[in-house]
C-alpha cells in the first residue's frame, strides 16, 4: 500500500529523497481520511519550510487541514498541475499528486523519519 521507498512523518506525509532534494505529500491514508479534495494551497518557490510545522492547506468535502513538512528546506518548485486539479491527490498521492519539492537544509533530519513498514504499524496502532 505504501510505496517501500518513501520515507513517513506521523502527520501522514511523505517523502522522495532525491539526492539534496525532497518530493513531498500527503499519504494514501491521509487522502482517504480526507474524503475528495477540492482545494489545495500551496507556499510559493523560494519559500522555506521548517520540520513539523505547516506548510499547506489541502480542503476535501470534510475538512480543510494543514500539510506539515516532514523536512526543512527551501522550496525549489510547486506542483500546480495539483492547485488545478486537487483531485490529483485522491487518484495518486505518490506519484501526479506531489505537492512540493524542496532543496534540503538539514539531510540528516530524513534520519528521524518512519519507514513504510513503521508508518503502516503507526497506522494498525491508531485503528486499534
Amino acid at each position: 500500500m505504501n510505496p517501500k521507498n518513501l520515507k513517513y512523518h506521523q502527520e501522514h506525509d511523505w517523502v522522495r529523497l532525491e539526492g539534496d532534494l525532497a518530493v513531498f505529500g500527503i499519504t494514501h491514508y491521509a487522502q482517504e481520511a480526507l474524503g475528495d479534495i477540492v482545494y489545495v494551497e500551496l507556499p510559493e518557490v523560494g519559500g522555506e519550510v521548517s520540520a513539523n510545522t505547516s506548510y499547506a492547506e489541502v480542503e476535501s468535502v470534510k475538512a480543510v487541514s494543514d500539510v506539515f513538512a516532514p523536512l526543512s528546506g527551501t522550496i525549489v518548485e510547486v506542483n500546480e498541475e495539483v492547485v488545478d486539479a486537487p483531485e490529483l491527490i485522491n487518484e495518486s498521492p505518490y506519484e501526479d499528486g506531489w505537492l512540493i519539492k524542496v532543496k534540503l537544509s538539514n539531510p540528516s533530519e530524513a534520519d528521524e523519519l518512519m519507514s513504510a513498514e513503521a508508518y503502516e504499524e503507526m497506522l494498525a496502532e491508531q485503528e486499534e
